[in-house]
C-alpha cells in the first residue's frame, strides 16, 4: 500500500471523540453497560488515532549513525501498541463490565438516549469507515478484501480500516442488545452486549496485533514480488546465477533488497557497473516500495 495516509486517521479521531462525549451521556443517563463499553470503545479509538499520527511523525526522521535506514519501523511499533491498547483497554473493561451487569443486572431507564445516541454513532462510523476505505480500495487493486488486509504494509491505514469496522459492529451489537433487553424486559442482554464487545475487540486486537508483529520481526517482500525480481534477474544475459532475494521492510514505502549474483566472466568493470544499474532500476521500476538495493557479485555455481 502506498504510504500512510493521515486523512483516514483524522477522519476517525474526529467521529470517534464526538461519539465517546455521546456514548457516556448516555451510559449516564440509562446506566447501560453496552453504552458505557462503547463509550471506552470510542475513547480508545481516539487515543489510537493520536498515537498512529505520533508514529507516522516519527517515522519521517532522517538516517542518523545509530538508525542507517532510518526510522520506519516506527509506525509499526506504534501500531502494535494500538492493538495492544485495543486489547486491554477496549476488549478488557468490556468484558468486564459486561460480566459484572451479568451478576449484577439492573433495569434500563431513558432509553431514547441509547437509541438516538447509537443511530448517529452509526452514520458517524459508517462516514470516518467510508473514508478510511477509500484509503485502503486506492491501493488494494483487485485482491479480495482480507487478502489485501493481510498482506497490506501500510499499517496505519489498516487499523483505521480494522477500528472504524469494529467500532460499527461494536454499536450494532449495542443497539440489539438494548432493544432486546427493552421488548423483551430481561436485563441480561445489555451485560451480555458488552461481554459480545468484549470478545469482538480482543478478536480484532489479537488479529492487527498478529500482523504488526510479523513487520516488527522482519517481513520481506511478498512471493509474487520476489518472482518479479527473478524474471528480471533471468532476463538479464550477463547474469548467469543468482541466489532468491533477500528483503526487508523498514517502512510501508521502505525496503531493502540484497542480491547475491554471479555474472558471466570476462565481463569489464565498465559492463558489470552498467548491468547493476540497469538491474537496480528495473526492480525499483516493477516494484516502486523497494528503495535500497545492494547487488553483490559472488562466485556460485548451478547444481550438476
Amino acid at each position: 500500500m502506498a504510504g500512510s495516509s493521515k486523512i483516514a486517521i483524522y477522519g476517525a479521531i474526529a467521529a470517534n471523540s464526538a461519539i465517546a462525549v455521546s456514548k457516556f451521556m448516555a451510559a449516564f443517563f440509562t446506566g447501560s453497560s453496552a453504552m458505557l463499553s462503547e463509550g471506552i470503545h470510542s475513547l480508545v479509538d481516539t487515543g489510537n488515532g493520536i498515537l498512529l499520527l505520533f508514529g507516522i511523525r516519527l517515522s519521517k526522521a532522517p538516517p542518523d549513525d545509530k538508525h542507517p535506514f532510518g526510522y520506519g519501523n516506527e509506525i509499526f511499533f506504534w501500531s502494535f501498541v494500538v492493538a495492544l491498547l485495543i486489547f486491554a483497554l477496549g476488549g478488557g473493561i468490556a468484558i468486564y463490565e459486561g460480566i459484572q451487569h451479568i451478576l449484577h443486572p439492573r433495569e434500563l431507564k431513558n432509553l431514547q438516549w441509547s437509541y438516538v445516541v447509537l443511530i448517529l454513532a452509526m452514520v458517524f462510523e459508517g462516514a470516518a469507515l467510508k473514508v478510511a476505505l477509500k484509503q485502503f480500495n486506492a491501493s488494494r487493486r483487485n485482491k479480495p478484501f482480507m487478502r489485501a488486509l493481510r498482506e497490506s504494509k501500510d499499517s496505519t491505514t489498516v487499523a483505521v480500516v480494522v477500528e472504524d469496522t469494529a467500532a460499527l459492529l461494536g454499536l450494532i451489537i449495542a443497539f440489539l442488545a438494548i432493544l432486546l433487553g427493552h421488548v423483551s424486559g430481561w436485563p441480561y442482554f445489555d451485560g451480555i452486549g458488552s461481554v459480545l464487545i468484549g470478545v469482538l475487540l480482543v478478536s480484532v486486537a489479537m488479529f492487527f496485533a498478529a500482523e504488526c508483529k510479523a513487520l516488527l520481526v522482519g517481513e520481506g517482500l511478498l512471493q509474487e514480488e520476489i518472482d518479479k525480481i527473478n524474471r528480471i534477474l533471468d532476463s538479464e544475459t550477463r547474469v548467469s546465477v543468482y541466489r532468491r532475494p533477500l528483503s526487508l521492510y523498514f517502512g510501508p514505502n521502505e525496503v531493502l533488497v540484497n542480491l547475491d549474483v554471479h555474472f558471466v566472466d570476462n565481463l569489464t568493470s565498465d559492463e558489470i557497473e552498467e548491468t547493476v544499474d540497469r538491474i537496480e532500476s528495473e526492480v525499483k521500476s516493477a516494484i516502486p516500495v523497494v528503495n535500497r538495493i545492494y547487488i553483490e557479485a559472488c562466485l556460485l555455481y548451478t547444481s550438476p
